[in-house]
Order: C-alpha cells, then structure tokens, then sequence
C-alpha cells in the first residue's frame, strides 16, 4: 500500500477527533460561554449541517481542480474553522466556527477516497479506503479520549488548538506524500457531475447509507444510559468503554475492506446482517457489565464492516463524478447520524425502556438490508440485457454462468 495512504489517515484522524470531541467538551463548553446544555448540544448539530453543505458543495466546485490541491486546501479550512473555534469569543462565534470546521469534511474524505483508490491496483480499491477511514476509527480510540481529557483539565479551548496541530501535521504529509496530479476537466463540466448523481443506483446506494449507519447512530447517540441505567457502570468509565467501540470500529473497517475486495455486495449484506443481529440482541447484552463491554465492541465491528463497501459501491455508481458521488455519501453519513438519534431518542420518549434505541436500530439495519436487495435487484435486471447482446453480437450460443454478487 502507497505510504501517501498515511497522509489521508492523518487527515481523517483530526477530523475524526473534532467531530466526536464536542459531545464529551459540552459541559465545559456550557459553563465557560454561560449557556445551558442543550444551548450548547447546537454546536454538534452546526458542525453535521456543514457536512451535509459542504460535501457536495465542494466536491462540485473543485472538480476540476487538481486533487492534491483540494486536499490541502480542503484541510487548510480545517486549520481555520478549529483554530476560530479555540478563539471564538462567545456561543454565536462558536458556532459558526464549527459550521465552517465541517464544511471540509465530506469532501475530504470523497476526494481522499478517490485518490486512494487511484493509487493502487482494482482488486485492493476496497483496502485502500478502510486504510484512509483507519485515521477516523483510531481517532475514536485515542484522539477523542485524549482530547477530551485535555479539555477538562485545559480547558475545551486547548482541545481546538490541538486539533489544529493535526490539521497542521497532516497538510505537511499531504504536501509531502501526496503525488502531484494535474486539474481534471471533465468534458460536462459542473452540471454533467451534478447529473451523474440522478441515477436511481446512487440514490439506492445512499438510501442504504442513510438506513445502515442511522441505525448506528440510534443505538450510540444513548449507549452512555445503557450502560450506566442497564448494565451498571459508574459514569467514570464510560469512556473507557466508548474507546472500546473505537476498537471494534477499526477491526471491522479493516475487516471490511479486506472483504469487499472479494466480494462488495456479500461484504455489504453480511455487515447489515450482523449489525441487525447486535442490535436485536442489545437488551439481553446490556444486562451484565461484562456482555455490555463486548456489545459495545461489537457494535462498532458489525458497522463499519460496511463502510468502505458502501463508499466504493457510490463511487461506482456515479463513475463520471466519484469524487462528489463520495462525498455526498459522507453528507448521507451525517443525515443517518442526524436522523438515527432522532428514531432513538422517539423510542425513549415513547417509554419503551433505555435499550428501546437499540431495538429501533435494529429495524432500520434490516430496512438498510432491504434497500440494498432492491439497489442489486435493479443492477441485476440493467446488467442482463446487456450480457445478452453481448453474447448475440459474439455469436456464440449462451452459456450457464454464475452471477457473482458485485
């Protein structure tokens, strides 16, 4: 694997660490600005809206830039919106601060996927991606831990400034690492790349995203009451235990990357399966400390199993405009953080006991896998006309073969 890997894994590694960072900073936050909790629980909702904007947005306006440039100057803005947020006077400045922090997000990790993806051979595409989202899953187990440490002892404005230094280090290894490569100009210009996005294969493959990764987030947006109402752990060692998701996380991206590069849809359906399963069985896990411990792990393995296969399977369904194609699927990602918590947070609210979000999760994992069976079945029906004039115009008589699943 290309060493240039490792400037994309800097990268997702700081961005990773700020976007998880505020919900563990947000009493300090609170009583530094003098506002209340749920004032200060916007700053992670302004941070999700500039992904979901400046995804696609981005992406489009600098396709036919060079993508090494786009990259640092993707991570340029990143410097900027954390550095304002460590100096941001009050909750109004703040928050517009972590509006722009997130902006370069989605287009990073987009732009990034596609350069991974050019740097190594066909059957290692898959790899090359988890490799890059590696940074975002090890931030999980170092990076939000240790920043949010250095908040509470530092104060939450040394935790900015020390994502900054990441952004900082990782434009160097961009510069450094990065191959030069000239500005693409695609013959159709902005609107053939906004017009590769109509397909129904795309909308299929980020409907897939939206369901699997919500029902993700409608189980971890309240895994803290569960494990501290459920399965009796004090509050001090929740951290601890979230570090744990983190671990999972990583061995399931890696896990799945490797996979897909052997088969994408069986990677994709065999994740959404197993993350259906974890989630149905939360209520039962939840009830031991030490079966909650290896529910919270396993929650991140069956996840991220599908997220580099997820990403490819956009990129190929939107082959003339990968990189916006990408990076919509990072704002998709974001929706499914946004509208997964949602669907929790409705099953609390409805007294269906603290594990209920797990159980709402696991609905939306099998409507994830339903999504996914109509995305293949209409694949399967475009590409069987195609291989029967294929095998028309070759002259032969058709053979029996077996259809691969991607």
């Amino acid at each position: 694997m290309p060493l240039a890997l490792l400037a994309l894994a800097v990268g997702a590694f700081g961005i990773g660490t700020t976007e998880f960072v505020m919900m563990g900073l947000l009493p300090e936050v609170a009583d530094d600005l003098h506002i209340s909790i749920p004032t200060a629980g916007h700053l992670v909702s302004a941070y999700a809206l500039g992904v979901v904007i400046g995804a696609p947005l981005l992406a489009a306006v600098t396709a036919r830039m060079s993508r090494r440039t786009v990259l640092i100057a993707l991570m340029a803005l990143f410097v900027a919106g954390n550095a304002a947020s460590a100096l941001a006077p009050d909750h109004s400045w703040l928050l517009v601060a972590r509006f722009v922090s997130g902006l370069p997000h989605g287009a990073f990790f987009g732009v990034g996927a596609v350069v991974a993806t050019n740097m190594v051979a066909p059957e290692r595409k898959a790899r090359s991606v988890s490799l890059m989202f590696l940074g975002l899953t090890v931030a999980n187990i170092a990076g939000v831990p240790v920043a949010t440490l250095m908040g509470q002892h530092l104060g939450w404005r040394a935790t900015f400034l020390g994502v900054s230094a990441i952004g900082l280090a990782a434009i160097a290894s961009l510069a450094l690492l990065i191959p030069h490569d000239r500005a693409s100009a695609p013959s159709a210009g902005l609107r053939g790349e906004v017009a590769a996005l109509k397909s129904l294969p795309v909308w299929l493959a980020l409907g897939t995203t939206v369901a699997g990764f919500g029902a993700l987030f409608a189980a971890y947006s309240y895994v803290t009451p569960m494990l501290t109402d459920a399965a009796g752990y004090a509050d001090a060692s929740v951290t601890l235990l979230l570090a744990l998701f983190g671990v999972g996380a990583t061995i399931g991206n890696l896990l799945g990357g490797r996979l897909a590069d052997h088969s994408m849809r069986r990677t994709l359906f065999a994740g959404l399966l197993s993350l259906a399963a974890v989630l149905a069985l939360f209520p039962l896990l939840m009830s031991t400390a030490w079966s909650a411990a290896l529910a919270v792990t396993l929650l991140g393995m069956a996840a991220f199993v599908t997220g580099s296969p997820l990403n490819l399977m956009v990129m190929e369904k939107a082959a003339s405009a990968p990189s916006l194609a990408s990076s919509a699927n990072q704002a998709a990602f974001n929706l499914a953080n946004a509208g997964g918590a949602w669907i929790g947070g409705l099953a609390l609210a409805a007294g269906f006991g603290v594990t209920s979000p797990a159980l709402a999760g696991a609905a939306l994992a099998v409507l994830g896998l339903g999504v996914a069976t109509v995305a293949y079945a209409v694949d399967q029906r475009r590409t069987a006309p195609r291989a029967g004039r294929e095998r028309v115009v070759a002259g032969h008589v058709p053979q029996q073969t077996e259809t691969a699943l991607h």
